[in-house]
């Protein structure tokens, strides 16, 4: 049994060492509706979100219940599947809220030089179980699209129960079983925060092989497990050089947004793909 640690500011994590195979990408993209190989020989960079809450769980901070609020991903350099990873994290802020704590966490997975590769800095909600249907989560960061924001449709995809159970992994019942998801005060599971940036960063990757990605990601609207989504762009949708932002949509409302602060495509020499560069 895990012994479970409250969260406290300067908790470190226990070092781990991991790698994403081809087989485990393709099993989980695949139950998001999205083919492997739009990722050639890379690692979705989308998986170190879940890997970096498993290295939490992995040194006994529960993740049961938590929502996912605002997630920094970096790819400093392209990962390859198969390549061997060092996790590394701490908490670094623990604030109360009306609806429990407000967790921020800073994760890194270095290669075997101990090079960071990957960044996942992450703040979630902790709900206290005593005030489920109580508001109130902290101060929110204005919207990456608003009602002038020029917004392309890129991609569709209908969630069912059966594929986000394929992709949920155990820590976090809310994903996967109704009953949990019910108890927590949701009508139905919720697919995790990273399950739905995968398809975002698939979008990416369909214009070319990013050497750098560095994005702000915000969670606003629970996605439930039997809803439809749409991915748009800010800018043009054949231009992602052009792209400021990008998001999923649900009923005609943004969900998921990502402020893309970084975008650096492979050159033409290095990659099949089209060279492109979005930088701030």
């Amino acid at each position: 049994m895990t012994q479970w640690q409250r969260p406290v500011v300067g908790f470190e994590y226990r070092a781990q060492t991991l790698s994403v195979s081809k087989d485990w990408q393709q099993e989980k993209l695949a139950a998001c509706g999205i083919d492997a190989a739009v990722f050639r020989q890379d690692v979705d960079p989308a998986f170190f979100i879940g890997l970096a809450i498993d290295a939490g769980i992995q040194s006994g901070i529960s993740a049961q219940g938590n929502v996912n609020m605002v997630q920094r991903l970096t790819l400093h350099r392209r990962v390859v599947l198969g390549e061997e990873l060092r996790v590394h994290g701490r908490i670094v802020a623990v604030d109360a809220v009306p609806r429990g704590e407000r967790i921020s966490s800073e994760v890194w997975f270095e290669d075997s030089a101990g090079k960071p590769v990957i960044s996942a800095n992450r703040t979630s909600l902790r709900p206290d179980p005593n005030r489920v249907g109580v508001r109130g989560a902290g101060e929110r960061a204005a919207p990456v699209f608003d009602e002038h924001t020029l917004r392309e449709a890129l991609a569709e995809y209908a969630l069912t129960p059966q594929c986000v159970r394929d992709y949920s992994m155990e820590g976090n019942s809310i994903h996967y079983d109704e009953a949990a998801a019910v108890a927590a005060g949701f009508p139905a599971p919720l697919i995790g925060g990273g399950m739905g940036v995968h398809y975002l960063t698939a979008q990416i990757w369909r214009h070319g092989r990013p050497e750098k990605l560095d994005m702000e990601l915000y969670f606003r609207r629970p996605i439930f497990w039997n809803e439809s989504l749409s991915v748009v762009c800010a800018g043009k949708a054949s231009d992602p050089s052009g792209w400021l932002a990008l998001g999923l949509m649900k009923a005609h409302k943004i969900a998921t947004e990502a402020r893309i602060n970084q975008l650096i495509y492979a050159t033409p020499g290095e990659d099949a793909g089209h060279s492109s560069i979005r930088q701030q």
